[in-house]
């Protein structure tokens, strides 16, 4: 877990993608942090299966938005105009493993929730179940999205 500003929360999300094998699925609001970026696109470039849902509202106000940088590292990005506001911000890294991982909390991978907000992240290790669970409900958005193109 980790609590900012203070904690390195980006630090604890990049050493958990540079740990999945398979792949991470992601649900962000906004998208701005550069480390967690990179560990995606590393993470994609190493074999992995990387996908990303993002709020469409968020992808088109942001001008520091690194959507448009993800996707150029293979990364396949879909926007979520469904909702008010698509406002998940969870990582499922590995579900059908025993290891499966799930981030959540209120950090927004951005620079702001690492350095400016007051955020919380939690990292669940090992329970498939729970993984599977949040894998599916990131399937269910991926279901009205609609790619994000270069």
């Amino acid at each position: 877990m980790a609590f900012t500003p203070g904690d390195d929360a980006g630090a604890l999300v990049v050493a958990a993608i540079g740990q999945a094998r398979r792949q991470v699925l992601v649900q962000a609001y906004g998208f701005t942090h550069r480390a967690i970026a990179r560990a995606l696109v590393e993470a994609r470039r190493r074999g992995v299966d990387v996908q990303v849902i993002a709020d469409l509202e968020q992808a088109r106000r942001l001008a520091t938005s690194l959507l448009d940088d993800l996707v150029a590292g293979g990364v396949r990005v879909w926007l979520d105009g469904e909702h008010a506001a698509a406002h998940n911000k969870v990582m499922v890294i590995d579900p059908e493993s025993d290891s499966a991982g799930v981030i959540t909390g209120s950090f927004n991978f951005t620079q702001a929730a690492q350095y400016r907000n007051a955020e919380n992240l939690l990292l669940i290790r090992g329970h498939p179940l729970l993984a599977q669970s949040y894998a599916a409900n990131w399937r269910r958005h991926r279901a009205h999205s609609f790619a994000l193109r270069h």
